[in-house]
């Protein structure tokens, strides 16, 4: 296992993971069964692949934005902030969509992960966020809920969880006074 220097925190892509990128999204290939012919661009032009991904983008008929949550040179997942819903992302998307690598999942990082990026969109001024996952998934069920994710029914082929922003401190990374979500193993979401 290996040690980290630095707790995990999310930033914009950057060059300075391009090892444990490659090794992570290629280690989740094989995991899932999948073709890494997505990886092509990042293999090819690395540098370019992660300009490709900083800033604003409009993705699913919004404005979003991708983290990567890290730790000195090693990556962890994605997490992309949708800034608002349409309604196909109110029944399955919702504002916030992430992932932990195989390499790196069951180690708490998918709930600090989350955590932090509810604290991006306290920040952005959201009071409250939806997140969906569907209804097998159940580690990601867990990260949501220990991030304070109160479900809200199914619509389609999602189960849907609320989260409310409007007392958490982007200072301290809680809800209410609470204190941090406790660590859970992570998953794609």
């Amino acid at each position: 296992m290996t040690d980290l220097t630095a707790p995990g925190r999310l930033v914009p892509p950057t060059e300075a993971v391009r090892e444990s990128f490659l090794a992570g999204e290629l280690a989740d290939c094989r995991a899932d069964g999948t073709s890494a012919n997505r990886l092509a661009p990042a293999l090819t032009d690395f540098a370019a692949f992660v300009a490709d991904r900083r800033g604003v983008h409009i993705r699913w008929g919004v404005p979003t934005t991708t983290f990567w949550y890290v730790s000195g040179e090693h990556y962890f997942g994605t997490l992309i902030l949708r800034h608002r819903l349409t309604a196909a992302l109110t029944e399955a998307g919702g504002h916030i969509g992430y992932h932990v690598v195989a390499p790196w999942r069951r180690r708490g990082h998918a709930t600090r992960m989350l955590a932090a990026g509810l604290d991006e969109c306290a920040r952005r001024g959201h009071e409250r966020v939806l997140l969906t996952c569907t209804p097998g998934n159940e580690a990601s069920r867990r990260v949501i809920e220990a991030n304070g994710g109160v479900p809200g029914g199914r619509r389609g082929h999602e189960d849907r969880f609320w989260i409310g922003l409007r007392h958490r401190s982007a200072a301290t990374g809680t809800a209410g006074g609470r204190a941090a979500p406790p660590a859970h193993r992570g998953s794609r979401s």
